[in-house]
């Protein structure tokens, strides 16, 4: 006697629609992100009588300089020494790069001219300075 063995039943699923699905999804977390901008340090700016505001926001980098001379780069605390292979690496990347110091208006200035040389040596030569309007 033979005995009649059971086709395995397999469940298959449908996968014609899964690259609909991945598309969608890609399609909606691209849309609800939110990019966070960069915060730097807490930072008193100082105040000028004439400012100019830069509408360029494409080829801008921060620095920020902390009043006990902390230095932030890309939400990064960096030594000074650090500031010219990072400012390197972003001007050949892209050499229209304006450097914006937000410096606290309490700082000693040889933190200021520090950091200032270090862009110099990394051929960062478009540098402004965030002030505050008044004064």
């Amino acid at each position: 006697m033979r005995l009649k063995r059971k086709k395995e039943l397999r469940a298959k699923i449908p996968t014609a629609s899964m690259s609909d699905i991945a598309f969608l999804l890609i399609i909606f977390f691209m849309t609800v992100t939110v990019f966070r901008k960069a915060k730097g340090l807490p930072v008193q700016l100082p105040f000028a009588k004439a400012t100019e505001r830069i509408l360029k926001q494409r080829d801008l980098a921060f620095i920020w300089i902390g009043k006990n001379g902390k230095v932030s780069v890309d939400d990064n605390i960096v030594p000074p020494e650090r500031v010219v292979p990072i400012f390197r690496t972003k001007v050949a990347e892209n050499p229209a790069l304006v450097v914006s110091i937000k410096a606290d208006r309490n700082v000693q200035y040889k933190y200021v001219y520090k950091v200032m040389e270090a862009l110099r040596e990394a051929r960062a030569l478009r540098v402004v300075f965030a002030t505050r309007k008044g004064g």
